[in-house]
C-alpha cells in the first residue's frame, strides 16, 4: 500500500504522488483508446462524410502516423521546457482537436482532426511515463505504479473499440471524440495542483536536423510496414521501408557522435536500456499480431456481430490487466530476468494454443488471448520499467519517447509480419479448395481477405456461397495457426535472451541522487 505521506527526504511516495499518478493514467487511457475506438464508427463516417477509400484510409491512419512521427521528438522537448507543462498543452490541443473531429462535416476536416490527434497523442504518452520515473524514486513503487501503467494502456486499446460500439448504439459517431473533452478538461485543472514539474536542467541546444531526421525515419517506415500488412510486398511499400530505415540510421548516427543531439548518446551506449527496448519490441510485435487476428477470428470466422465481438474481446483484459503488477511483485523476490523469461514463455504457451484453433472455438481462443496477453504486458511493464529506471532522471522524456516508438515499431511490424505469413497460406488455402465454378473476378476478391470473401460469398446462390465460406474461413485459420506456431517460436527464443539480460541495474540511492549499483536478487536454485 502506498504510503499516506511521504516525508522530507524519503524516496517513497506517498498519497500525492499516487493521486497524480492517477491523474497520469486519464491521458494515457483516452490516447490508447483512440486508437481503437474508430473501428465501429466507419460505416457511419461514410455516410455522413462520403470520403474516397484514400481519405478513408487517411482517417483511420493519420492520428497513428502524427503520433509515432512526433514521439520522438516531443520527448525530448518536455525535458527541455518541462514535462508537465508539455503535458498541460498537449491536454487542451488533444481536446480541442477532439470537438474539431466531433463535429467536423467534410472528410478533410476529420483527417486534419486526427493529425492534430495525433500529435497531441505524442506530447500526453512519453509525458506520462517520464512524470512516473520522477514522481517514483522508490524502486519498488516505480515498478508498480509501470506496472499499472501498462495494463492501462493494453485494457485502452481493449475498450475503445467497446466503446465506440456503445456510443453509436446511442448517439451519432461524433461521440466517439467528445468523451476525450471533460477527461482533458480534468486534468488540466488537477495537473498544476498534483503534478510536480520536472526537466532537464542543462539540456543543451534544440537539436533541429535530429527532429527532421526522425520524422523521415519513423514515418516512411511506419507507413511501409502498415502497406506491407495490408497489401503485401508491393514495391512502394517496401521502398519506404528501406528508406525509412536508411534515414534511421543517419538518425542514430547522429546521436552517437553529437553531445548535442536530441537523445543522450549514454541511452545509445548503455546495454540495460537496449536490450530491454529490444524484448519491449519484440513484446508488441507479438502483441499487435495476435489482435490483427483474433480481431477477424471473431467476427469473420464466427459470424459476430461488431459490439458483441468487442465486447468478447475485451472478457481476457481482467486477467490481463491483473498481470503487470502481479510481474512486478513477482520480480522484487525472483531476478528480473528470470521472471520476464516465464513471462515470454506463458506467451508462448498462450500462442501454442491458439495453434490449436479450429473455425468454432470461441472459448479456445479467448484463453489463448488470457494467457498471450498477461505474458506479454507483463514483459511490457517489465521493460518499460527496466529500461526507465537505466535512463538518467534528467532524460526521462527522452527515454520515454523511445521506449514508445519501440511500441509503435513493434506493432507495425507484428502486423506486417504475421499478417503476411497469415495471408500467404489465406491465400494458399482458398487456391486449393474454393469451389469451381465461382462467377468472374468472385474468386480473386475472396482470395485477397476473409472480409472480401464473406461479402462474396453473401451475394453468391448457397451451393457456391456457402462452399466458399467454408473454405475461406478454414484457409484463414490455417492461416492463424501457422502464424501462432511462428510467434510461439519467437517468444521460446525471446525468453532464452531474456536471461541474457545484465544482472544489475543503476538505481538512486534513497538519500540522495548518487547512483548506486543495485544487484537482483539471487538466482534460486
Amino acid at each position: 500500500m502506498p504510503n499516506s505521506t511521504a516525508a522530507p527526504g524519503d524516496p517513497r511516495a506517498g498519497r500525492r504522488e499516487w493521486t497524480a499518478f492517477v491523474v497520469l493514467l486519464l491521458p494515457l487511457l483516452l490516447v490508447s483508446m483512440d486508437v481503437s475506438v474508430l473501428y465501429f464508427a466507419i460505416p457511419a463516417i461514410n455516410r455522413e462524410l462520403d470520403p474516397s477509400g484514400a481519405q478513408q484510409l487517411w482517417i483511420l491512419d493519420s492520428y497513428a502516423f502524427a503520433l509515432a512521427g512526433l514521439l520522438l521528438t516531443m520527448g525530448s522537448l518536455g525535458d527541455r521546457i518541462g514535462r508537465r507543462g508539455l503535458l498541460m498543452g498537449g491536454a487542451a490541443a488533444f481536446g480541442a482537436a477532439s470537438v474539431l473531429a466531433a463535429y467536423a462535416d467534410t472528410a478533410e476536416t476529420l483527417i486534419a482532426a486526427r493529425v492534430l490527434l495525433g500529435i497531441g497523442g505524442a506530447t500526453l504518452m512519453p509525458s506520462t511515463m517520464a512524470l512516473v520515473r520522477t514522481l517514483f524514486r522508490d524502486a519498488r513503487q516505480r515498478t508498480l505504479a509501470i506496472g499499472i501503467w501498462s495494463s492501462t494502456l493494453a485494457t485502452g486499446v481493449a475498450l475503445g473499440s467497446v466503446m465506440g460500439g456503445v456510443l453509436l448504439e446511442r448517439f451519432w459517431w461524433g461521440s466517439v471524440f467528445l468523451v476525450n473533452v471533460p477527461a482533458m478538461a480534468l486534468l488540466l485543472v488537477l495537473a498544476p495542483v498534483l503534478v510536480p514539474e520536472s526537466k532537464d536542467p542543462a539540456p543543451g541546444p534544440f537539436d533541429l536536423p535530429s527532429v527532421l531526421l526522425s520524422a523521415g525515419a519513423v514515418l516512411p517506415a511506419v507507413y511501409g510496414l502498415k502497406e506491407i500488412a495490408a497489401e503485401g510486398p508491393e514495391p512502394a511499400a517496401v521502398l519506404c521501408l528501406f528508406a525509412g530505415t536508411a534515414v534511421g540510421a543517419l538518425f542514430v548516427h547522429r546521436q552517437r557522435t553529437r553531445r548535442d543531439a536530441m537523445i543522450s548518446r549514454d541511452l545509445f551506449a548503455d546495454r540495460l536500456f537496449g536490450r530491454s527496448a529490444a524484448l519491449l519490441l519484440i513484446g508488441v510485435f507479438a502483441l499487435m499480431g495476435t489482435a490483427y487476428f483474433t480481431t477477424q477470428y471473431l467476427q469473420s470466422v464466427l459470424g459476430l456481430g461488431p459490439l458483441e465481438a468487442a465486447l468478447w474481446s475485451v472478457a481476457p483484459a481482467v486477467p490481463v490487466g491483473a498481470a503487470a503488477p502481479a510481474a512486478g511483485a513477482l520480480a522484487r523476490r525472483l531476478p528480473r530476468r528470470t521472471v520476464v523469461s516465464g513471462a515470454f514463455l506463458l506467451a508462448a504457451a498462450g500462442f501454442a494454443v491458439l495453434s490449436l484453433a479450429g473455425t468454432d472455438q470461441l472459448a479456445l481462443v479467448l484463453v489463448s488471448t488470457s494467457v498471450t496477453g498477461s505474458g506479454l504486458v507483463s514483459v511490457l511493464a517489465l521493460m518499460n520499467d527496466r529500461a526507465l529506471s537505466a535512463a538518467p532522471p534528467d532524460k526521462a522524456g527522452a527515454a520515454a519517447s523511445l521506449l514508445e516508438t519501440a511500441t509503435e515499431f513493434g506493432g507495425a511490424l507484428g502486423m506486417a509480419v504475421l499478417g503476411s505469413i497469415g495471408t500467404a497460406a489465406y491465400r494458399a488455402g482458398v487456391d486449393k479448395t474454393a469451389p469451381d465454378g465461382l462467377p468472374p473476378g468472385a474468386e480473386e476478391t475472396a482470395r485477397e481477405t476473409l472480409g472480401g470473401a464473406v461479402a462474396v460469398a453473401g451475394r453468391l446462390p448457397a451451393e457456391l456461397g456457402g462452399p466458399l465460406l467454408t473454405a475461406a474461413r478454414d484457409a484463414f485459420v490455417d492461416g492463424m495457426r501457422l502464424a501462432a506456431l511462428s510467434t510461439a517460436g519467437l517468444m521460446v527464443c525471446a525468453a532464452v535472451l531474456a536471461v541474457a539480460l545484465p544482472g544489475r541495474e543503476r538505481t538512486p540511492r534513497h538519500g540522495g541522487g548518487v547512483p548506486a549499483a543495485v544487484p537482483e536478487p539471487a538466482e534460486h536454485h
